[in-house]
């Protein structure tokens, strides 16, 4: 799609109504439309991995509508960008919001540069309004969210948080081969200014993020926007049945040890097991690898992984123990072995009742049903909120596509979540 294609779907059914107190829905349509053009697919998405020529591009573009804003810009060690509104208190932490722009391959228009334009809409209309915060403001944008260059995302904000493993990032390399040290050098920065990025991180209070929900309940309850509950926190399982690889015309049905009818009976148990913990916890097993892989062969071996979420530590817990024991249970009663290791443990982060009740006061005052929702995806808010105040707002998605071209976010929810962010943050 292109970005005049884009802006003329945006503005097609827009309720100018909703520019008021300073927000113009036609000037954040067109800056979105604007960065769908760089790294623009032949089918309407984007490519624009973390790092790259492309990333760094959109965030130039956003630069220069900052210092337009009157923000003051930097860019750290990490290539995490800030834009700094000072408070009338401003000797205080700051709050800020935002997102990224970088992208998954031919990824869609609004996942990530919707929260940093909707944080930085937030400035134009103080500018507008001659509003100053109490508290200083930021505009954010985070380096390699998504992690599509190196298969390990949340690259800035971890770096921001001093929490990147970087004897295992150094270990990493991208499509081209090139080393993440390498990767740095060619993006203009290096491994010992991105050791310095954490050294901002005092200087923030809280941090709320707005992003697309990619999912349906925002659609199936009519609603713009939503409150999340918590972001949930994934644990990978790798799981390997070990049975006994055999002819599959001489080995009576009786007298087999097939690893993959035990995979099979534990994926179909897996679907019924988070219910069991809780009513936001989810499980899927989403690759499956088969030994030898033979038409006429009786699997031996069948390695899989079980990817397990909650917006709650104790629950995703128990939730692994009920898949391991599950597992554990199959594979002793088919006689064979069944190996299991945890790849990925992230910790959930629960959003504090007190934020969730301040965003419900700014609902409210937009007239908009306050609906609280978990976010089984993660995003930088996850990374912050191990050591900061986190909030975050969902944005309605047609038909909960993401990482897609056909993503899409009405322009009209994305204005309402620039006013619900705005009143939320006049709150503090």
């Amino acid at each position: 799609m292109s970005k005049e294609n884009l802006i003329s779907k945006l503005l097609k059914d827009y309720d100018s109504a909703l520019n008021h107190s300073g927000v113009n829905g036609e000037r954040l349509g067109h800056r979105l439309a604007m960065l769908s053009e760089i790294g623009a697919t032949a089918d309407g998405g984007v490519n624009r991995p973390g790092f790259s020529a492309e990333e760094k591009l959109a965030k130039e573009q956003v630069k220069v509508w900052m210092k337009d804003a009157g923000l003051k810009v930097w860019e750290d060690g990490a290539g995490n960008v800030f834009g700094r509104l000072s408070g009338l208190a401003d000797s205080i932490p700051a709050v800020a919001s935002g997102s990224h722009v970088d992208s998954v391959p031919n990824g869609g228009n609004f996942d990530g540069p919707l929260g940093v334009l909707a944080a930085l809409e937030v400035v134009e209309a103080w500018k507008y309004t001659g509003y100053r915060p109490q508290r200083p403001f930021e505009v954010v944008i985070f380096s390699d969210e998504e992690g599509a260059r190196f298969n390990g995302s949340l690259t800035g904000s971890m770096s921001l948080m001093g929490t990147i493993d970087l004897e295992k990032q150094l270990q990493l390399t991208d499509f081209n081969g090139d080393s993440f040290e390498e990767v740095l050098e060619k993006y203009g920065t290096s491994l010992d200014d991105l050791k310095k990025a954490s050294s901002h991180k005092k200087d923030i209070g809280l941090f709320v993020e707005v992003h697309i929900e990619q999912g349906k309940r925002l659609e199936k309850a009519g609603l713009p926007v939503g409150i999340v509950s918590g972001i949930a926190g994934p644990c990978w399982l790798e799981i390997i049945f070990s049975g006994k690889a055999g002819h599959a015309g001489n080995t009576p049905m009786n007298d087999r040890k097939d690893a993959l009818v035990a995979a099979g009976e534990f994926v179909v148990a897996v679907e019924t097991l988070p219910e069991k913990v809780s009513s936001t916890a989810v499980a899927t097993v989403g690759k499956l690898s088969v030994h030898p892989n033979g038409v006429n062969v009786i699997p031996g071996e069948v390695s899989l992984f079980a990817d397990i979420r909650d917006i709650y530590e104790n629950t995703r817990d128990e939730l692994v123990s009920l898949v391991t024991e599950k597992a554990n249970s199959i594979a002793q009663t088919r006689g064979m072995e069944v190996s299991i290791k945890v790849n990925t443990s992230v910790k959930p982060v629960p959003i504090d009742e007190s934020i969730q009740k301040k965003l419900e006061k700014a609902f409210l005052e937009n007239q908009i049903e306050p609906m609280r929702l978990p976010s089984g995806a993660g995003h930088d808010s996850m990374v912050l909120g191990e050591e900061i105040p986190v909030g975050m707002i969902f944005v309605r998605s047609k038909d909960g596509i993401s990482h897609n071209p056909k993503e899409w976010s009405s322009l009209n929810d994305c204005v309402i979540s620039v006013h619900v962010l705005k009143s939320f943050i006049e709150s503090l």
